[in-house]
């Protein structure tokens, strides 16, 4: 027997303005695409260790490390300088701290990292406005 979800059609919806956000975007809107998505996606994991629901914490945090992984490997390490190598950094501290917050359920610890990254997209979302 098949079960409804109420999430499953909100899911369904996102995905699709994910993916039409992501085809036409320059690569500095695709950052905030990609950014606004762990943010949000951050947001739930934040919400499910509130509720003790650590199943959905554990799928949301390894979403958030997956997203955080791409945007490191998507670096241009060669030609980037001091500022690639200090958003390899940001990148993977963040990655340390949510998977000690999937063991430690430490809500400070995910705080830190959205207070992070909230400024990061800040500045992605200057770059982006000043490339238009």
């Amino acid at each position: 027997m098949n079960s409804y979800h109420p999430n499953d059609s909100y899911d369904s919806y996102r995905s699709v303005d994910l993916e039409a956000r992501a085809a036409s975007a320059s690569p500095y809107e695709l950052v905030l695409v990609l950014m606004d998505g762990l943010l949000d996606e951050l947001a739930r994991a934040r919400g499910h260790i509130e509720h003790k629901r650590y199943q959905q914490k554990g799928v949301s945090l390894e979403k958030c490390m997956n997203i955080l992984n791409g945007l490191n490997g998507a670096l241009d390490e060669e030609g980037g300088g001091e500022v690639v190598q200090g958003l390899a950094r940001l990148y993977e501290y963040c990655i340390y701290r949510l998977s000690d917050v999937s063991v430690s359920l430490s809500l400070e610890g995910l705080d830190e990292v959205i207070n992070l990254l909230s400024i990061l997209r800040e500045g992605w979302e200057g770059v982006s406005a000043a490339r238009k």
